[in-house]
């Protein structure tokens, strides 16, 4: 068992089972989230009998470790980690100005198959835990030596088909005996997973919401994405609204950038239909080209047209500032390109 994923509650159980005071949870989970050691024996607070005990019942702090990693120019880096059961899961540091954001995986490989992503070719695996889900954030701030701000379950899998374990690492990146990240620097991405969304709002969390949108018909988004054929895009974008409405957080539409497949004008006035009259805000996005995908990136001014359509439609947009590509750590780029 590793001590990582579990929560303070949990923690406190496991300890009292072993003979020790409740309080001496807090003292392990101080040492591995504030001080970042996962060695009980430098645990010095710890009593020399209890830390023993700790390693003889085969407790490890963490399961996880860095197989490999590459950075780019802009100080973006791309991290693979191995498990324990040899699959590899891949995240992304990108440093900015005022923040340091991890994009983390919370699936090995991913179920939903979108066309126009590296992932989605790789296939599913497995699900990954909530532990082997928080320590990608943790193990990249101490490689990098600086406080993790900001954390995004985009990287690989789709994170509400791993409800219970996203959940709990989320929990578990916020809490005060964890990493401390604030809930409103915390965002999950889902290509639409309908009724996790509705469970979503009713957590009481105020993490953002982020849907890989990409299309404005049920039929090219069905082509794209399939999951839309089990949860249509009317039903998807209500949930959405809902969402908003109920946690009053702004939700961010992706909108990848493929040409001649979603960047016409007809896609744009659909697009503007979509977005207007709620809290959200359209990401446009320039598609990454993949291996083994047809697609390619709209041109520089069609991004540009839709940008400055939706602005004048009222609809609040940005065109994302794509950082990692070179190294294959951009949107959409993620399938263990490292070697193990």
């Amino acid at each position: 068992m590793q001590i990582i994923g579990l929560n303070l509650e949990e923690l406190e159980d496991l300890v009292v089972k072993l003979g020790e005071p409740r309080y001496r949870a807090k003292q392990i989970l101080d040492w591995v989230y504030k001080k970042g050691i996962d060695d009980f024996g430098q645990m010095s607070n710890l009593p020399a009998l209890f830390r023993q005990r700790l390693q003889d019942r085969g407790l490890v702090v963490s399961t996880i470790t860095v197989a490999g990693a590459v950075e780019a120019g802009d100080g973006t880096k791309k991290y693979l980690f191995r498990l324990t059961d040899g699959c590899g899961v891949e995240a992304v540091y990108i440093p900015e100005e005022k923040r340091k954001t991890v994009c983390f995986s919370t699936q090995v490989g991913c179920p939903v198959g979108c066309t126009f992503c590296a992932t989605g070719q790789q296939g599913f695996k497995r699900n990954l835990t909530a532990g082997e889900i928080v320590d990608q954030v943790r193990k990249i701030g101490l490689d990098k030596k600086t406080r993790i701000s900001n954390a995004v379950a985009m990287g690989q899998g789709e994170p509400l088909a791993n409800y219970a374990a996203t959940l709990k690492a989320l929990r578990l990146l916020n809490a005060e005996y964890g990493l401390q990240m604030a809930a409103r620097h915390l965002t999950v991405s889902t290509s639409g997973v309908v009724p996790a969304i509705y469970r979503l709002a009713d957590e009481q969390l105020q993490i953002n919401l982020a849907l890989s949108l990409h299309a404005t018909t049920d039929q090219l988004r069905s082509a794209l994405i399939p999951l839309n054929r089990t949860y249509p895009l009317a039903q998807v974008i209500q949930a959405c609204r809902d969402y908003a409405a109920k946690t009053k957080r702004r939700v961010t539409l992706e909108y990848i950038m493929l040409d001649g497949v979603n960047d016409g004008e007809a896609d744009l006035v659909r697009l503007a239909e979509l977005a207007a009259g709620w809290l959200c805000h359209v990401n446009l996005i320039p598609y990454n080209p993949v291996p083994g995908a047809s697609y390619r990136p709209s041109p520089p001014w069609v991004c540009q047209r839709f940008l400055g359509y939706l602005q004048e439609h009222g609809v609040a947009a940005s065109i994302r500032q794509e950082r990692g590509a070179e190294v294959n750590a951009a949107c959409g780029q993620l399938r263990q390109h490292l070697k193990m």
